[in-house]
């Protein structure tokens, strides 16, 4: 018995239009999966972030009017507010903390300066820088690495999120399209 070309097209439609409905499930649930990435990441950046309790200072105050014009302009825009996302602890790891580092030991890195203070132990100066750019580089890389970089991987997540359900969106449309030309097809 012969399928009709009528009949084949309507079993075409039926097998596209459930091959449809599978992309917009797994989509929705890979959106879902990106999403709940995002809040996660983002939500312990800002939970780790805000028990800190970080601020940048004052606009005008002496700690961002020593900075040089570029790093003075990313500092501002955060003048007095808490540090709390990863876009604001990179403005504060690399445009005030950095800047603030080189000028400890005229420019010199931690390393340059702990292989200097193990020659010379008695060296109480050398000991004191040590120990400032200890801490300091030891802040703006945990910014860094666990602010910036797990928020950015959180902004990832999000847009892959958006992409996922608008992929979805795309697919019911054409599921819709598929259930409406086969309904209209029978008659």
């Amino acid at each position: 018995m012969a399928i009709s070309k009528k009949e084949q097209r309507r079993v075409i439609d039926k097998v596209f239009i459930l091959l449809g409905v599978a992309t917009m499930l797994v989509l929705l649930a890979a959106g879902g999966i990106a999403w709940r990435g995002y809040t996660f990441a983002t939500g312990q950046v800002k939970s780790e972030l805000s028990s800190q309790k970080i601020f940048f200072p004052p606009k005008g105050s002496p700690a961002i009017t020593a900075l040089p014009p570029a790093d003075q302009a990313l500092v501002n825009q955060y003048a007095g507010q808490q540090l709390l996302t990863g876009d604001q602890a990179k403005v504060y790891a690399n445009n005030f903390i950095n800047v603030h580092l080189s000028e400890v030991a005229g420019g010199k890195t931690y390393a340059e300066v702990s292989t200097a203070a193990m020659a010379d132990p008695t060296n109480a100066k050398l000991q004191g820088q040590k120990a400032a750019l200890f801490q300091g580089e030891t802040l703006r890389g945990l910014l860094l690495s666990a602010g910036y970089s797990y928020w950015t991987m959180g902004m990832l997540a999000r847009d892959a999120a958006v992409a996922f359900f608008s992929g979805a969106a795309v697919m019911a449309v054409l599921v819709l399209a598929g259930l409406s030309r086969l309904t209209f097809a029978r008659r």
